[in-house]
């Protein structure tokens, strides 16, 4: 089956797999060339691949993967390739959830300007 895995501005692989491992919210799961069509949401972790009998390792953010028949498209904010696993989990701890926590803090923050607003707005209600 074809593995392609996408970030926004280019196409990190695309290459003939066996097998593909990926994690979801709700764990791990593998997809190989006669599986059902599938789709599910990415969570920032490991992602492996099967090819020629040999496994590689991908550290991939959040993000959409879809088989459909024989192809296998992963779209992600960012993905490093690797071949020592350690050092991409780190990848995934070190960047990948950083960036995670960064944007819950910038959505937070928008919550809170967009509830000042609305407060804002109630109170030239009452005025009127």
């Amino acid at each position: 089956m074809r593995l392609l895995v996408i970030l926004p501005a280019e196409t990190v692989l695309d290459i003939e797999v066996d097998e593909v491992v990926a994690e979801a919210e709700n764990g791990y799961f593998a997809l190989k060339p006669r599986h059902i069509d599938f789709v599910a949401a990415l969570t920032p972790g490991i992602m492996s691949y099967m090819k020629s009998g040999q496994e590689n390792f991908l550290a991939v953010d959040e993000g959409i993967l879809v088989k459909n028949g024989p192809e296998v498209r992963v779209s992600v904010r960012n993905a490093v390739g690797g071949a020592r696993l350690g050092e991409l989990m780190r990848t995934v701890e070190e960047k990948f959830e950083v960036l995670d926590e960064k944007e819950k803090k910038a959505r937070g923050a928008a919550a809170k300007i967009e509830a000042g607003i609305i407060r804002g707005f109630m109170e030239i209600g009452k005025h009127a």
